[in-house]
C-alpha cells in the first residue's frame, strides 16, 4: 500500500531507503533488509483422496492449531539470508533475532539495516531483552534505516518472504517444528543457489512516478 497523498514524510524516508540501495556491495557496511510475518498453522480435517493421475484432492475445511511468526534477513548484493521461526513476535523475538543478525556479521564494521517502523523495532527492545552492555553493544553495530508508513514494499525482505511462502509455506503445515524444518531447507538451497535481488527503482524514477505524493512547492 501507498501513501494515498501527498507526505513529505513519506517521500524523505522513501528516498533515505533508496539512496541505502544505490549503495555498492560491502563486507564493512553490508546492506540488510528484515521483515517478519505470521504463519498460519492448519491441519487437514480430512483424509485427502488420492486421484487417477495421482494428484491429491484437498478439502477446503481445515482446523486451525494456531499462528508462529517468521523473522527475515537478506542481503540482497551478497545472496543471503538469515531466517528464524518463532513461536511469537514480541520485543524480545526481535532483540534476540537481531542479536543473531550482529554476531552473524561479527566481520562488519556497521550493518546497515532496513526495515519497517514496528513499535517493536526500536533499540529500547534490546535494553528489555539484555544487560545494558550488551545492549548497547548490538546496537552499535547497526544503523537503522526505516521504511515509510504505507511503505513496507521498499522493504527487500519482504521480495524474500513472498518467494518463501510461494515454495515453501503454501500448503496447510500444522505444527511448528515442520515449519522450522522446511524453512531451514529453503534457506540452505535458496543461499547456495546464491539468489541476490537486482533493485532498480530509483529516487529519480520516484520522483517522476510517484509524483502524487510530493508537496507542491510555489516557485
Amino acid at each position: 500500500m501507498i501513501s494515498p497523498k501527498q507526505s513529505a514524510d513519506f517521500v524523505a524516508n522513501m528516498e533515505n531507503v533508496l539512496d541505502v540501495y544505490k549503495l555498492p556491495y560491502s563486507p564493512d557496511y553490508p546492506v540488510v533488509c528484515m521483515d517478519e510475518s505470521p504463519k498460519q498453522l492448519t491441519a487437514e480435517t480430512r483424509i485427502a483422496e488420492r486421484m487417477k493421475d495421482g494428484s491429491k484432492l484437498i478439502d477446503y475445511e481445515y482446523s486451525r492449531k494456531g499462528v508462529c511468526n517468521i523473522f527475515i534477513a537478506n542481503e540482497p548484493l551478497a545472496g543471503k539470508r538469515i531466517v528464524k521461526v518463532t513461536k511469537r513476535k514480541t520485543k524480545t523475538d526481535w532483540a534476540e533475532f537481531i542479536k543473531e543478525i550482529a554476531d552473524d556479521y561479527k566481520n562488519a564494521k556497521k550493518i546497515k539495516l532496513v526495515m519497517d517502523n514496528l513499535n517493536t523495532h526500536k533499540a529500547s527492545s534490546l535494553y528489555e531483552r539484555y544487560q545494558p552492555e550488551e545492549a548497547k553493544r548490538i546496537w552499535d553495530r547497526f544503523e537503522f534505516v526505516y521504511t515509510p508508513k504505507h511503505g513496507s514494499w521498499l522493504n527487500m525482505a519482504e521480495i524474500e518472504l513472498n518467494v518463501l511462502n510461494g515454495q515453501c509455506l503454501n500448503r496447510r503445515i500444522d505444527n511448528i517444528n515442520t515449519v522450522r524444518q522446511e524453512v531451514e531447507a529453503w534457506q540452505d538451497y535458496r543461499n547456495n543457489k546464491d539468489a541476490k535481488i537486482n533493485w532498480r527503482f530509483t529516487a529519480k524514477d520516484s520522483r517522476i512516478k510517484l509524483k502524487r505524493l510530493y508537496p507542491s512547492i510555489d516557485a
